[in-house]
């Protein structure tokens, strides 16, 4: 089989810090493995970032693109400032085959090109996106047109890859011939999230959540736990490490009934996100239940085991069942009452080292069912094969 000619097409790629970029990072890498020519079509990072300097397996175009406040492509202006000039940079660049990455949006552009081309193209289902909107209310025209384009942008892929069962199953209710889907797996770099990380230097017993802060995730709910939670513990704190829609809330929030013990840490590297859940008393993670995103398994859940460190979830569904499942630390009902329950006991397992004496199961689990790199071979794999045919033996 000659040398494959790959293209990546996604608003997010290293060094930007994300899960999304870190598993297109992954998929790279597994590709670049397999001898494939990767090219990689993204945008020009944030003000600040630091451009890798030691990876030149794979080729990256870096485009400009419009932000938001916060530094994110997120939002319907900025997903077309991608998607747009992605159109004709899609057009003129030679492929075999094209790897697209929601929003769905990009998925259409990836579609359109790939059939005037003649080419195939790939689905990275990480998520259903939809299912976001309907969670944060969206209109229903609104919701209903994206929905509409999501499903194009599925049906048409030679292979949709997913990165869980449930995942999985939401694609197929698009009518989505469950044979070209392909489920792969997720997880983090369990080089950098491990029980070996430098653990930050916490004063006080510290709770983390780590990742986006949006409204679909009701972070809140870890704020109002708070009060009672240092009526137990009264050098306890919260650690919010990430950004999202819901900051300026959750800032406001904290300001009232827990000032001096919420902290906004911001974006930081993975290195630094693995040092502060190294050396949290608890991992933080919820979804509000109900709102179409119960199948989901955030990857916080997968970080937080990697270091070892015990993880209250706040929700149902998926994320829960993992939690449970694998012993990887208290799976509470979405309600106050219960995530402050759960919190006193991660400080009471803390102090009389039952958590502790826990860390290397909980690390072992991660090394074995949570490794990026894998799930990164796996897709790899998948999308070599849709090759096959095209290239020869």
């Amino acid at each position: 089989m000659r040398r494959a000619r790959i293209v990546i097409a996604s608003r997010l790629f290293t060094p930007e810090v994300g899960a999304a970029a870190f598993r297109l990072q992954a998929l790279a890498d597994g590709l670049t493995g397999r001898g494939a020519r990767v090219t990689v079509l993204t945008t020009t990072p944030p003000e600040g970032s630091t451009l890798p300097s030691t990876r030149t397996e794979e080729t990256v175009s870096r485009f400009p693109v419009l932000r938001d406040a916060g530094g994110n492509v997120r939002g319907y202006l900025q997903y077309l400032s991608f998607d747009i000039p992605l159109f004709f940079r899609l057009l003129f660049t030679r492929a075999d085959l094209v790897i697209s990455e929601p929003p769905p949006t990009t998925g259409a552009v990836v579609a359109i090109t790939s059939w005037l081309r003649r080419r195939p193209y790939v689905y990275y289902a990480a998520d259903v996106w939809t299912e976001a909107l309907a969670a944060i209310d969206a209109p229903g025209p609104i919701t209903r047109l994206m929905r509409a384009v999501e499903g194009f942008a599925l049906r048409n892929a030679a292979r949709v890859l997913a990165v869980s069962d449930d995942v999985a199953t939401k694609v197929g209710e698009f009518d989505v011939d469950r044979a070209r889907i392909v489920t792969v797996g997720n997880g983090v770099d369990t080089g950098i999230f491990s029980p070996a990380a430098e653990p930050a230097a916490h004063n006080g017993p510290t709770f983390v959540y780590s990742g986006t802060m949006s409204e679909w995730q009701g972070v809140d709910l870890f704020i109002k736990a708070m009060p009672a939670v240092l009526a137990h513990r009264p050098n306890a704190r919260l650690l919010l490490i990430g950004q999202g829609s819901a900051e300026a809330e959750l800032r406001n929030l904290a300001a009232r009934i827990a000032p001096d013990a919420v902290e906004f840490g911001g974006v930081v590297p993975p290195a630094s996100a693995a040092s502060a859940l190294r050396a949290a008393t608890a991992a933080l993670v919820s979804i509000v239940p109900g709102q179409g995103y119960d199948f989901a398994k955030p990857t916080k859940i997968y970080a937080a085991a990697a270091c070892g460190t015990p993880v209250i979830f706040a929700g149902t569904g998926a994320g829960a069942q993992l939690v449970r499942e694998a012993s990887l630390g208290y799976a509470v009902t979405y309600d106050e009452d219960a995530v402050t329950a759960g919190m006193i006991r991660a400080l009471d397992d803390a102090t009389s080292n039952a958590s502790e004496a826990a860390r290397a199961a909980r690390a072992s689990w991660a090394h074995d069912n949570a490794s990026l790199a894998a799930a990164g071979h796996r897709a790899a794999s998948a999308v070599i094969d849709v090759l096959r045919p095209r290239l020869g033996p």
